[in-house]
């Protein structure tokens, strides 16, 4: 159908070459392939709780490590949510998010401002969860937010457990994404802004 909200980005750098495609009004299917095991554990949780399709191939220099390939990956999200978000017309726009995870509550907040920027509140207490370096979870979201042109918030409410508290950021935020793009009715189709312009 000519109205359905797709964005797909190609990203080739000398150190990652990716592909993304993302359905905004989905099943929450994904199908991600980044060479980093952890992250599309973290991928495959968002794309389910935000509703929405996603195809991700990631081929990045990993033997490196794994900094460039999760960073450029959420740029390249980020760019094809925003590509799919077209105007932005009709859309809730705001949202939030409280997701427990057993003893982890993060609370995501966002606005699909056009203004990207994210804002993380968060203390992971190890550096690593098996060879994923726990601070790229921070990078991966500053890259999302910044190209998807999302203010973006993500606080720590409680928590102790690094695989918890990153798992539950990520599916908060997929929770929150799917609220603040869908389309309201009672919107008419109107961009959700006084300035007529997001």
């Amino acid at each position: 159908m000519a109205d359905e909200r797709i964005g797909s980005v190609a990203r080739k750098t000398r150190e990652t070459d990716i592909e993304v495609t993302v359905k905004l009004d989905g099943a929450g299917i994904a199908h991600v392939s980044t060479g980093v095991p952890f992250f599309d554990h973290m991928l495959d949780g968002f794309t389910r709780h935000a509703l929405i399709d996603l195809d991700v191939r990631c081929a990045g220099d990993i033997e490196v490590d794994a900094h460039h390939s999760v960073e450029d990956t959420g740029i390249a999200l980020g760019s094809a949510v925003a590509k799919a978000l077209g105007d932005k017309r009709g859309i809730e726009r705001f949202s939030s998010c409280a997701l427990p995870m057993d003893e982890a509550l993060i609370l995501c907040a966002m606005d699909i401002s056009g203004r990207g920027q994210a804002y993380w509140d968060m203390d992971i207490p190890v550096d690593a969860i098996s060879t994923f370096d726990t601070q790229l979870a921070r990078e991966f979201f500053i890259a999302f937010a910044a190209n998807a042109g999302i203010t973006l918030h993500m606080r720590q409410l409680a928590g102790e457990n690094a695989h918890h508290l990153i798992e539950a950021a990520f599916k908060a935020c997929g929770r929150a994404l799917r609220y603040a793009v869908a389309v309201n009715p009672r919107n008419a189709g109107a961009i959700p802004s006084t300035k007529g312009a997001l």
